[in-house]
């Protein structure tokens, strides 16, 4: 006899119109979730498919007939009739004024691909602020060979905070300080990351878009002109440290590997790693002159062990 399979209780339907198709989907579900689904791109910055959408970017804003202002798609629940246009002329303005000022006040160079598509395809010209335009300014924080922090790049889109929090670590390390223009990515009392709470499961590294956490070894790649992707390769293998069977995939070039992520789908990890996973990958290649020698598993910390 097989066992029964436990379902969850079945969800209404409700019917909306999406770009003048008339769409159904299951009732609690997010207007990001119904254009997803009809397979319509709307662009986001703060959304990830792991985390609780926090409406920070605005990126993802759609029309919805009735409503005085712009919606978030990535949080907004449908409702029975709703119309729905996601790409109007006030939408496209919308989305093109938000990638504009973030491109004008942070470097973009290194952000995701999608967003550096979606600066071009919505016609983003950062420049037209002038060279006076305010601009994030704060020297790359380097502590260690595990990760660099680059907050020219962060457009505060707290994906990290969560990954750091409730969503995956729950380690509570970092958080946004200060406010307007001054608001940043800090540690509690803004100490030195060796000191806060930070356990170095790199989870932070792991959502943000634009490379303000990267890789020590890609960081390294990158500043001495080096990276070349037509000659990476990523490769899905299991976590060597323990039981749990988290996948990772390693991101190599000339055979070295300079990132470690893990696939946001997988139902082990979410797309989350501990410290081991993440960063103890030196054994598999020996220790690279000048850095510590990790080349024994053994050594690698406790992902709940202090930095």
């Amino acid at each position: 006899m097989s066992t029964p399979v436990p379902v969850g209780l079945p969800r209404r339907k409700v019917d909306v119109q999406v770009n003048g198709v008339e769409r159904s989907a299951p009732e609690g579900a997010t207007i990001l979730d119904v254009c997803q689904a009809a397979g319509l791109e709307v662009p986001t910055i703060c959304w990830a498919p792991t985390i609780t959408p926090v409406n920070a970017c605005r990126v993802c804003v759609v029309e919805l007939e009735g409503a005085r202002t712009l919606v978030p798609a990535c949080s907004r629940r449908v409702t029975e009739g709703m119309v729905i246009s996601t790409d109007s002329e006030r939408v496209r303005a919308s989305r093109r004024m938000v990638l504009e000022l973030l491109a004008s006040s942070v470097d973009l160079s290194r952000a995701e691909a999608d967003i550096l598509r979606w600066l071009e395809e919505y016609g983003a010209d950062p420049q037209r602020h002038g060279a006076d335009r305010a601009r994030v300014s704060e020297p790359v924080r380097r502590h260690d060979e595990l990760y660099v922090r680059d907050y020219d790049r962060c457009v505060l889109c707290y994906k990290c905070v969560d990954a750091c929090g409730t969503e995956a670590q729950h380690t509570f390390a970092i958080a946004v300080a200060g406010r307007g223009f001054e608001a940043r990515i800090s540690t509690e009392f803004d100490v030195e990351l060796p000191e806060s709470a930070c356990v170095y499961c790199g989870n932070c590294i792991g959502v943000c878009p634009t490379g303000a956490l990267i890789f020590t070894r890609e960081f390294d790649l990158r500043r001495s002109g080096q990276f070349d992707p037509g000659a990476q390769a990523v490769t899905t293998t299991v976590c060597p440290y323990c039981g749990v069977g988290c996948n990772l995939e390693l991101h190599t070039q000339d055979d070295q590997i300079f990132r470690v992520t893990s696939p946001a789908d997988h139902e082990v990890t979410s797309g989350h790693l501990c410290i081991k996973g993440r960063f103890g990958f030196e054994y598999a290649g020996g220790a690279r002159p000048g850095r510590p020698d990790t080349s024994n598993p053994e050594t690698i910390r406790d992902a709940d062990a202090p930095a």
